[in-house]
C-alpha cells in the first residue's frame, strides 16, 4: 500500500470521528433548528413557544422552559405581582364575563374575525386541522398535544368535551380577586383573551376547576414554570392580584 493511500485513509478517518462527535454534541438537548426551548412531540413539529416569547398568547403551544437565564427572567416576571387575599364568590356568574366564547369581545386578538374564540383556538394550537365542509371557521378534527399532561390528544367534534379551553386565570378566581368590580367590557377581554386561554384534556380542566397554582398545577412537570409564567402574564395585564401561597408556589416552579 502507497504512503499516499495511508494519508487518504488516515484523514477520512479523523473527519469521521469529527463528524460524528460534532453531531452528537449537536444533537445533546437541541431540537431541530438548534433551538433549546424545550422537549416533546409538540416542540419537535415546531407547535409550541415559550411564554416569554408569547407575551400575547398569539403563537401556539406553551414550551418548557429550560435554561437558567430564561429561569431567571420568569421568577423576575413573577416578582412583579401584587398580593391580597381571595375575596367570597358571592355573586359570580359565567355570564357576567360575557357568552361563551364571544366573537365580539373588544381589544383582544382574534376577536371580530367571523370565527368564535373556542375555534380560533382550536385552529391555533392544533395540527392537522380539518374543518367542517364549506367552513373556515369550525374544526371537526385536529390532533392536540396538551401541555398540561405532556400527550398527544387526536381529537374530533363527536368527542368534543375531550379537548376543553382553559382559562390560566379562572374566571371565578378572577372575580375573587377583584374582577367583580370590573366593567362588563373588561371581564369579556378577559374571558376571550387568547393569552388566557390553552386547549388542553377536557378531564385536567375539569380538575383545575378554578383553581390558583397553590392548589393545582398541571401534571406534566416540566411545564409549571411556563404554567406559572402564562398565569402572571395574564394577571399583570388586567392588574389582578394573586393570593401570598400563589405567588409562592408560582416562584418556586422556576427555581430550577
Amino acid at each position: 500500500m502507497s504512503h499516499k493511500l495511508q494519508r487518504t485513509r488516515g484523514t477520512t478517518a479523523v473527519l469521521t470521528v469529527v463528524v460524528v462527535a460534532a453531531f452528537v454534541a449537536g444533537c445533546d438537548g437541541l431540537e431541530p433548528g438548534g433551538s433549546s426551548a424545550g422537549s416533546g412531540p409538540d416542540v419537535a413539529a415546531g407547535r409550541a413557544v415559550s411564554p416569554l416569547a408569547n407575551p400575547d398568547g398569539t403563537k401556539p403551544g406553551l414550551a418548557a422552559l429550560t435554561s437558567d437565564a430564561d429561569e431567571t427572567k420568569a421568577r423576575k416576571t413573577i416578582e412583579e405581582l401584587t398580593t391580597k387575599g381571595r375575596g367570597p364568590k358571592t355573586g359570580y356568574e359565567r355570564d357576567k364575563f360575557g357568552y361563551a366564547w364571544m366573537d365580539t369581545a373588544n381589544g383582544v386578538p382574534l376577536a371580530r374575525n367571523g370565527c368564535d374564540t373556542r375555534n380560533d383556538l382550536l385552529k391555533l394550537h392544533g395540527r392537522d386541522v380539518e374543518f367542517r365542509r364549506g367552513s373556515d371557521c369550525v374544526v371537526v378534527s385536529m390532533d392536540l398535544y396538551d401541555p398540561y399532561t405532556g400527550k398527544d390528544i387526536a381529537w374530533k367534534k363527536a368527542s368534543a368535551t375531550e379537548v376543553q379551553i382553559d382559562h390560566v386565570v379562572p374566571l371565578s378566581y378572577a372575580w375573587q380577586m377583584g374582577a367583580s368590580r370590573w366593567s362588563k367590557e373588561k371581564r369579556e377581554q378577559l374571558a376571550n383573551d387568547v393569552l388566557n386561554l390553552l386547549p388542553v384534556s377536557g378531564s385536567t380542566n375539569s380538575a383545575k376547576r378554578d383553581s390558583g397554582p397553590a392548589s393545582w398545577l398541571p401534571p406534566n412537570k416540566p411545564i409549571r414554570c411556563s404554567y406559572a409564567v402564562r398565569f402572571a402574564q395574564v394577571a399583570l395585564k388586567y392588574d389582578l392580584a394573586v393570593t401570598v401561597a400563589d405567588r409562592a408556589t408560582m416562584l418556586k416552579q422556576c427555581q430550577g
